[in-house]
């Protein structure tokens, strides 16, 4: 009987220690069904799945196994937020804005004392702001902005020694600005805009040293507003705020001697005080007691004033309400009313008073004055721009885990069309002078056949790196490649053939070439897949220079599809060396799909070998085709493909040829 108690003692506890062996998988899945509660959007996330190895959507761990990051933004969650966050002791960065999440922030959020990036905005969340939120210790931006909290501004977020950014714009917060916040040395943005606020600009804020923007438009503030933030320039936005006057500052009224003696804000309303503050006259002010008011009768005309005057605040009050009412509402829908379709696809409309930048960046050029600031992007200009990584704009993606690479269309502020590289920042060459010195020598490529570069962004929080390119609008080459039939796809007529050829050939040319500020490049990846056609069919090659900014084992990885596909020139088998050799190697392979239109051409070398051209071309072109021209092609891209490294020409020699 006792060794059967025992027995059955370690069965229990073996199965209770299984079951909270892994505390963050268990948070996990509390969370999914708090975020997810019909469970259609976080399908990824299993009991049986293993955060570690990229199984769970979003999540990404540290290098000893903890999940450092959360990152599902823009992804329709309806649900709300799990007190299980708290488990997620090592969470450096939650990322669940734009969303449409209710609910209150749960206090047990504030034992994420390494939590560094906090963005929970633009959602449906309701509740005051915990007064715990000083406990967060890491946290470096914080928003919380356009969602529908109340109470007023916690004064312990002034012991956020760290915080970079401040965003609580569009809620309902009510209350003073606290003077604690004049604590945050490192505040650099501050948007307080758009809520209910009263009393004055605390003087302090003034002071903060590295503070760029402080927004409280559209509040209830009052008081001097001192003359130090004329120094923030267009940085420091205070519109409609009736209350607030000053010197210095365009759209402020004058400072009277009332508004000296009334600093502290405005006071409760008490009869005897106009809105201005001067004296009401005294038929317009019956004696009130505490209890009761002077029983005196009012003449008519006293009457009447009063009458007047309570109609006008009502009308007044009402106007007010129904202005910030239709604000929000406006506001609401457009944030709710995500999809508007635009050339097939869907697009979200991100709000165009979003301007918060994201600081938890590294940023290789943070004091490289070299590269001009025009080829930096935030995070939020790049996630805006894709509607926040939408599936619907996602071009192609490649690797494991986030994706060594991904690719999506994105529309700036401007309207200029982008495409967006995403990369895992374990791909990218993590040495600063290494990164920087590719980076220059990218962003230096100018050619009409090379796809430009516009510029970067790189986030340590989300542990990802993000190119941005200018968008080719007729796709890559593969897409007019293995075509059926006519019905199947556009079919590339014999001139456009032709010109896509040199084209290619005139863009690795000058890869290949030696300019002023322009070394010696090679490209690496010369496939159909980077070949990309603008309005006019005209080709440009993407990807030229990338090595330069990804890690080794990166590099290698994306061979496997090149050597797949045939682009792989022979000899790096042996070598493991990219020589301008082997891009000409490749631009043999193309110059084979272009005339054949398919994609694999291990057996299309041959044919032209024995005389059998016909066979080679593309039957879509139904012997449209310059057959000199053609047969001219094919030998050249039999050379291109020597066996032999040395018996291949120089591109340079191909463009005379060409």
């Amino acid at each position: 009987m006792g060794y059967f108690l025992v027995h059955s003692f370690l069965i229990i506890t073996s199965l209770l220690c299984s079951a909270h062996a892994n505390p963050e998988l268990n948070a996990l899945m509390e969370l999914k069904t708090s975020l997810d509660p019909d469970g259609k959007i976080l399908s990824s996330w299993s009991s049986n799945g293993d955060p570690r190895n990229g199984d769970f959507e979003g999540v990404a761990c540290n290098e000893h196994g903890k999940v450092a990051n959360i990152s599902l933004q823009g992804k329709g969650l309806k649900g709300s937020l799990s007190p299980a966050l708290s488990q997620l002791k090592c969470l450096n960065g939650l990322y669940l804005h734009y969303n449409a999440l209710k609910g209150e922030i749960p206090r047990e959020i504030t034992n994420l004392t390494e939590l560094a990036d906090l963005y929970l905005n633009d959602n449906n969340l309701t509740g005051s702001i915990p007064s715990e939120i000083g406990n967060m210790a890491s946290l470096q931006v914080m928003q919380l902005c356009y969602n529908q909290l109340t109470g007023s501004i916690p004064t312990q977020i002034g012991l956020l020694k760290k915080l970079n950014v401040l965003a609580l714009q569009s809620n309902w917060l009510t209350g003073a600005i606290p003077a604690s916040l004049g604590d945050l040395t490192g505040l650099t943005r501050l948007d307080l805009s758009f809520n209910q606020l009263f009393g004055s600009i605390p003087v302090r804020l003034a002071q903060l040293p590295s503070l760029v923007i402080l927004d409280v438009r559209n509040n209830s503030l009052s008081g001097i507003v001192p003359p130090e933030f004329s120094r923030l320039q267009k940085g420091f936005k205070y519109e409609n705020n009736t209350g607030l006057c000053g010197t210095g500052y365009s759209s402020l009224r004058i400072c009277t001697e009332a508004d000296q003696t009334n600093q502290n804000g405005p006071k409760p309303f008490s009869a005897g005080l106009t809105s201005d503050n001067t004296s009401v006259p005294s038929e317009l002010n019956p004696k009130c007691t505490k209890m009761h008011c002077n029983n005196r009768s009012l003449s008519s005309s006293s009457v009447a004033a009063i009458v007047t005057v309570v109609a006008f605040c009502a009308v007044s009050v009402v106007a007010g309400l129904f202005t910030f009412t239709w604000y929000r509402h406006h506001y609401s829908s457009n944030k709710t009313n995500e999809s508007t379709k635009s050339n097939g696809s869907i697009q979200r409309s991100p709000s165009s008073l979003i301007s918060i930048e994201y600081n938890s960046c590294w940023d290789p050029l943070a004091n490289e004055k070299a590269v001009s600031e025009s080829f930096r992007f935030n995070l939020e200009e790049v996630e805006c721009a894709t509607q926040y990584f939408s599936e619907a704009n996602l071009l192609g993606k490649r690797g494991g885990g986030f994706g060594l690479t991904a690719s999506y269309k994105g529309t700036l502020r401007d309207g200029t069309n982008v495409v967006v590289k995403r990369i895992n920042k374990t791909s990218c060459k993590q040495e600063d002078a290494e990164f920087l010195k590719g980076l220059k020598l990218v962003l230096g490529l100018k050619h009409e056949n090379i796809v430009g570069l516009k510029g970067f962004c790189c986030s340590r929080g989300r542990g990802e790196c993000f190119l941005v390119y200018d968008f080719v609008p007729n796709g890559s080459l593969v897409k007019y490649l293995d075509l059926d039939d006519q019905k199947n796809g556009y079919v590339l007529d014999w001139p456009t053939r032709i010109s896509i050829i040199k084209g290619i050939a005139k863009g690795i040319a000058y890869l290949h070439s030696t300019k002023p500020n322009k070394p010696y490049l090679v490209h690496q990846g010369i496939s159909a897949e980077k070949i990309l056609l603008d309005y006019n069919y005209k080709p440009l090659i993407l990807g030229s220079g990338l090595y330069k900014l990804l890690a080794d084992d990166a590099v290698f990885s994306t061979l496997k599809a090149s050597a797949a596909m045939g682009y792989l020139a022979p000899e790096y088998t042996t070598t493991g060396r990219f020589t301008e050799k082997s891009d000409v190697y490749a631009f043999g392979v193309v110059i084979l799909q272009v005339l054949s239109g398919k994609r694999k051409v291990s057996n299309l070398r041959l044919v032209p070998e024995s005389g059998g051209l016909e066979e080679l071309m593309d039957n879509n072109l139904k012997g449209n085709y310059e057959k000199n021209e053609a047969d001219n092609l094919a030998n050249i891209a039999l050379i291109c493909m020597n066996e032999v490294p040395s018996q291949r020409p120089s591109m340079e020699d191909l463009l005379q040829e060409l």
